[in-house]
């Protein structure tokens, strides 16, 4: 008889698709206040595959290759490609969950027709406002995307937590907010017995949650010191995965041979 568990516990993974190259100075919000010499910074671009029998999973959806060039971020494996890798067909994925909604975690909604979208009702507030259009806010998103995931919530194929409840067993969402106003994090009941979360932009890197040093784009600074406060206190008991560190393609095994530096498997 199959394990009950088996239709709540998750493999995850991360796909890596792109890269940038930035400095400490630049990444953190004033950094000079920590009396350190500014460095280099690799930052990576992730998304995220939750699958078992049951259902799959994919948490964010990366940025497309216009927007790449028009940022000047560079492209690694686009995100078709990297779910390929991943053994993972668009049109079978149940359920998409949107982190935020900056340009590089909602960039290729399009790929998943078929699929349930989640996302923070918070979040989903403040894009679909008037604040939003501030240019301050605005530069970090692509207006057609936010659209997107609009005109799935017409068609009711978006599912805003917590209010609503998206009924995946073994899977939590939790709001924290300060990177943008209705950020939300992935808890995920992993079938290694681990509980992974998925910090996504909630901290871009281990060093900003391990020392609680607030990213410099920020909606609210204090609000963003509470949740790194609260991922530093949960890395004691879970594995947190930030959203934009190389070093999770270091600290996790390639998923086979063919996918190093590509596809990560977390558990």
């Amino acid at each position: 008889m199959p394990s009950q568990t088996a239709d709540t516990t998750y493999d995850v993974l991360a796909l890596r698709y792109g890269v940038w190259h930035s400095t400490k100075r630049e990444i953190y919000h004033s950094f000079h206040v920590y009396g350190e010499a500014d460095a280099p910074v690799q930052i990576d671009y992730y998304l995220w595959v939750v699958r078992n029998g049951q259902r799959t999973i994919v948490v964010d959806t990366g940025f497309r290759p216009e927007v790449a060039t028009r940022r000047g971020r560079t492209l690694v494996t686009p995100v078709p490609e990297a779910l390929r890798l991943a053994g993972v067909d668009p049109l079978t994925v149940s359920h998409v969950v949107l982190t935020h909604f900056h340009y590089d975690h909602i960039g290729n909604v399009g790929l998943f027709p078929q699929a349930q979208l989640i996302a923070g009702a918070t979040e989903y507030a403040f894009w679909t406002g008037p604040v939003a259009d501030q240019p301050l806010f605005a530069s970090a998103v692509e207006r057609e995307e936010v659209d997107l995931v609009r005109k799935a919530h017409a068609e009711g194929r978006l599912t805003l937590v917590p209010e609503q409840d998206p009924g995946l067993p073994g899977i939590r969402f939790r709001e924290l907010t300060g990177h943008t106003p209705g950020q939300i994090i992935v808890e995920v009941d992993a079938a290694s017995g681990r509980r992974i979360i998925l910090a996504s932009d909630a901290s871009h890197t281990y060093e900003e949650f391990e020392q609680e040093r607030p990213f410099h784009i920020a909606s609210s600074l204090p609000d963003m010191c509470v949740s790194l406060n609260w991922l530093h206190q949960q890395s004691r008991s879970a594995e947190i995965v930030p959203g934009h560190d190389p070093a999770v393609m270091a600290r996790f095994p390639a998923a086979d041979a063919d996918t190093i530096g590509i596809v990560a498997r977390i558990s």
